[in-house]
């Protein structure tokens, strides 16, 4: 995996309320009337704990890690290494040497500490792993995809296809991979997909298009539930999924992407071939979808396709190996 490819990982405010009501429903969840366990301990014992990672991984959630401790006791303290910012790549070395921290296990990375009563960070630990292991696995999974088309003009793409509640988190960590993000959801871009246009012929297609995107948002359509005026789309998508309807899309004003759905490798070098050759690249911008694997995915960016967009690195992310070990009283 690539240490250096540039990433945008940015923390908004949207994205650290989204969590803070995330931890709090994951720790009442979890905490229900009381850990039982937990009352076990002294309250005034303190402790020291380490944040480990066991296997190789893009790390993302360090933006976040504090908010979801604060919501179990603001007590507790996380301070991180410095090589462990969002984004940062830890690869498995040859030998344990270079990897393994002093006092750390083999093959084991630390990543932070953690200090606090002993009882809170052991009441926490569980939701806090749950939130970076998941974080962890879409990023690890989002940079073998970005590393696979380097050298490509290709970009990844993520989806809607995302865990719900959690789409901000995840979509933080797809950049945190060095993704780059899809429509948020269904207000902020128009997607034309092949149920909007159910049953329009090839021929009608240009036509049928012309006339929705006239209806597209533009800042002044009210929007059905809230009744204020919506702005406008970030950007405006079509699908195809044959390249007679891709020819029929060029002839339509206002497109910024043509998304090309399931298409073969040859047919999308076709369609690529004819949007330069009708002096549209540049202007209108061709994204793969639909198929896409790790095995394929630098063939598909060889056809010269700005976009790819994969559905996996959000719904079939395998979660990394954390632990957090407790190591010295305080």
């Amino acid at each position: 995996m690539s240490h250096t490819r540039p990433i945008d990982a940015s923390v908004p405010e949207d994205l650290l309320r989204a969590v803070r009501t995330l931890a709090r429903l994951a720790r009442d969840e979890d905490l229900g009337t009381g850990d039982l366990t937990g009352t076990l301990l002294e309250p005034e014992d303190e402790a020291r704990f380490e944040l480990l990672l066991k296997q190789p991984a893009v790390l993302a959630g360090r933006a976040v890690a504090g908010e979801i401790l604060k919501v179990y006791d603001e007590a507790i303290t996380i301070a991180w290494e410095d090589e462990a910012v969002d984004g940062a790549c830890f690869d498995q070395p040859q030998g344990a040497a270079g990897f393994s921290p002093r006092g750390v296990p083999p093959q084991q990375r630390r990543l932070a500490t953690l200090l606090g009563p002993n009882r809170s960070v052991l009441t926490a630990e569980r939701v806090l792993l749950n939130f970076l292991q998941r974080l962890c696995g879409v990023a690890t999974l989002t940079r073998r995809y970005v590393d696979a088309v380097a050298g490509t003009c290709a970009r990844i793409y993520d989806t809607r296809k995302t865990t719900p509640g959690w789409r901000l988190l995840e979509k933080y960590a797809v950049r945190c991979g060095g993704g780059h993000n899809h429509r948020m959801g269904l207000y902020d871009a128009v997607l034309v997909k092949d149920n909007h246009l159910a049953g329009v012929e090839p021929e009608h297609l240009s036509h049928r298009v012309f006339e929705m995107l006239n209806r597209a948002t533009s800042g002044g359509t009210p929007s059905p539930t809230r009744g204020d005026a919506t702005p406008a789309p970030k950007f405006v998508m079509v699908e195809a999924d044959r390249l007679e309807q891709v020819e029929e899309l060029f002839k339509v004003v206002g497109i910024d992407v043509i998304m090309l759905d399931n298409f073969g490798l040859e047919d999308s070098r076709r369609a690529v071939e004819r949007r330069d050759a009708l002096g549209l690249k540049g202007k209108i911008e061709l994204e793969a979808s639909g198929g896409i694997t790790l095995e394929n995915v630098a063939e598909v960016a060889r056809t010269g396709v700005e976009r790819i967009s994969v559905g996996a690195i959000t719904h079939s992310a395998t979660a990394v190996d954390l632990s957090l070990a407790r190591v010295s009283t305080r």
